[in-house]
């Protein structure tokens, strides 16, 4: 009894040996799958989608964990909803590419408008500051504060449309309209400071 009780548990792990092997060559698969899918999206996520790469990252982590354990059902099982994961990362990728393009497709159709006009406020509150600063007395309330302010404001401004310039010509027409907008807002400010009044 005690001999067949030991031949019907070595013949158990025997099947259980085999059975374990069988699933080495899927999950290994699983496992190349997930590695292959996640290498080819993973650049581009971490420029669009960062936030998101954490978790895939913790599940091929998971199953490669399993995979050393020699747990490969688990591996297998996991495989599943970790390749949907991957699959939804390049889709949150696609998303936020189209995003990107639409955005600026319309920051460079907006850039051109801009290229002039936002020059044109700089210009024309550069002159204002120059006859302030010869002035002798100045324009009901503007202050000798405001007048100094803005000059120094002057060159902030000069300097980051240098650079909105710049990005515009690298092809970056986002970064030149947000610096652009930045200029323009800031203009709008100091214009009100000296008794101007801003264009629309």
């Amino acid at each position: 009894m005690q001999k067949q009780s030991i031949w019907l548990l070595a013949a158990l792990a025997a099947v259980l040996l085999i059975g374990c092997n069988t699933q080495k060559g899927p999950a290994e698969q699983a496992i190349a799958s997930a590695q292959a899918g996640f290498d080819a999206v993973r650049d581009e996520a971490t420029k669009y989608v960062p936030e998101q790469i954490g978790g895939v990252d913790a599940a091929l982590s998971d199953m490669k964990g399993n995979f050393q354990k020699g747990d490969y059902a688990a591996v297998v099982a996991a495989a599943p909803a970790v390749m949907k994961s991957i699959s939804g990362l390049k889709d949150a990728v696609e998303a936020k590419k189209s995003e990107a393009a639409a955005a600026l497709a319309k920051a460079k159709d907006d850039w051109g408008p801009a290229s002039t006009a936002v020059p044109k406020m700089v210009e024309e509150l550069a002159k204002r500051v120059d006859a302030l600063s010869k002035s002798k007395k100045l324009p009901k309330g503007v202050t000798k504060e405001a007048v100094a302010s803005a000059k120094t404001g002057l060159d902030s401004l000069k300097s980051t449309w240098t650079d909105a310039s710049n990005a515009s010509t690298a092809g970056d027409y986002t970064t030149a309209m947000a610096k652009a907008q930045t200029v323009k807002d800031k203009a709008a400010e100091i214009m009100k400071s000296l008794g101007m009044t801003p264009p629309s």
